[in-house]
């Protein structure tokens, strides 16, 4: 069920169900044995004082988010979760909004390779989807504060759009929004959940984004292809849409940065080859997301947006950071040729708006975080861990810390593992 546009495919009522491919938690996969107390020994001596914040994690939407503060009249509409064929799924009436999302980190500690997650919440870290684990399990890494994103398809717009039910929509995204701030507030600020959104119903949407910023949320998810579900960020004049003009100018006053974590701006399947078994697709669909949110940077860079909000902040999440100085040398190099940067009044360029307006984050990486800051910029990079998902560096975070940042001087380890952060998320540390 898709609707061709000019350049990429409109959101459908699919979304939510293929967030996870299937085959992603079919039984199988390698479990790999942890040993958890010499893994997660709490924060390394070497970064004593540092309240180390990982700025990619997934909190799983609990069992019963929705149904323990159910509305009257709306408790049999909401989301609820079912076992079907032995795996669970979020559905909504009688559609199925997907399973529960990237979880390989079981209840007994082990990680499951091979696969995106476990079946069933039976059967993951608990940590996963509760506040009190989860403050456990971050002292144990010696992560003091955690930037959280959603991990299953419930709150994928395409789905919720295609309930024709406004009502029931704005509901899910508010009681999602309200878990959000109450994690937020019952841990002390160390569980930060980001915000979602309406992005289809521009009322909805600012009423919402001036609530959550009422309530203290540390960010907002954005659609990386707007258009997908409505109203691209550029009208046809080429300026800033009215339908985006008033969160774009919220945002920038508030200080909430948009967030764009690990994006589709691409169709990785595009580019890989059709006969590709699943462990083989995996890693490449993987590497060309970070090109995705190469290409959300560098849509912003020539649309012109950044100097109409010249203080507004973007966080690429999950972005990895080795490829920023070749894409924006290459990205200078073309504005210059194509005379983009002439043609459209541009006041900066691609380096000067990297450093003034984004963040971008690694976990895997070696080369960039050990040789690459100073030309990245220190105050540019973030740390994550990627929390409960099949890449994230569960176990051993702090021994992977220690390896690329630990012969770097306390200004930068501060700057990477807190300050940098801190300063995007409006964190109080």
């Amino acid at each position: 069920m898709t609707d061709e546009t000019a350049s990429g495919v409109k959101a459908s009522v699919n979304d939510a169900f293929n967030y996870w491919i299937a085959e992603g938690w079919s039984p199988g996969g390698f479990v790999r044995e942890v040993d958890y107390a010499s893994n997660t020994r709490g924060l390394d001596p070497i970064f004593a004082g540092i309240k180390i914040v990982d700025c990619d994690t997934h909190f799983t939407e609990p069992p019963d988010l929705f149904s323990a503060n159910a509305p009257v009249g709306l408790k049999d509409k909401l989301p609820r979760v079912e076992r079907i064929d032995g795996c669970d799924y979020w559905m909504v009436g009688d559609r199925n909004f997907g399973s529960l999302g990237g979880n390989v980190i079981a209840k007994d500690r082990n990680k499951l390779l091979g696969r995106l997650a476990y079946r069933t919440y039976d059967e993951i870290d608990p940590g996963a989807y509760e506040v009190a684990p989860r403050l456990q399990a971050m002292d144990d890494m010696g992560i003091w504060a955690q930037i959280c994103f959603q991990n299953g398809g419930v709150t994928q717009g395409g789905s919720l759009v295609s309930l024709n039910d406004p009502e029931l929509s704005a509901t899910i995204i508010r009681m999602y929004n309200d878990a959000c701030i109450d994690r937020m507030q019952v841990s002390g600020d160390r569980v930060n959940c980001m915000a979602s959104l309406p992005y289809w119903d521009q009322k909805f949407m600012i009423s919402e984004l001036r609530r959550v910023i009422d309530g203290g949320i540390r960010g907002v998810v954005m659609p990386d292809r707007p258009e997908r579900l409505g109203e691209p960020y550029l009208g046809t004049d080429g300026k800033v849409n009215p339908f985006w003009a008033e969160a774009f100018e919220m945002c920038e006053a508030s200080g909430v940065p948009l967030v764009y974590h690990l994006n589709s701006a691409l169709d990785a399947n595009s580019a890989i080859w059709d006969n590709l078994g699943f462990d083989q697709k995996l890693p490449i669909h993987a590497l060309l997301h970070h090109a995705g949110c190469a290409a959300t940077l560098s849509n912003f860079i020539v649309s012109g947006l950044l100097d109409t909000y010249e203080d507004l902040k973007i966080g690429l999440i999950e972005s990895g950071m080795g490829w920023v100085p070749f894409w924006l040398e290459g990205m200078d190099h073309q504005l210059y040729e194509f005379r983009t940067r002439v043609n459209r009044g541009l006041k900066k360029t691609a380096k000067e708006y990297f450093a003034k307006n984004f963040w971008v984050s690694f976990w895997f990486e070696d080369n960039a975080p050990k040789h690459l800051l100073d030309v990245i910029g220190v105050d540019r990079v973030m740390f994550e861990t990627d929390y409960p998902h099949p890449t994230s560096l569960y176990p051993g975070v702090q021994d992977k810390l220690v390896e690329v940042l630990g012969h770097h001087d306390r200004h930068t380890q501060e700057r990477v593992l807190e300050k940098n952060a801190a300063e995007l998320f409006n964190l109080s540390l």
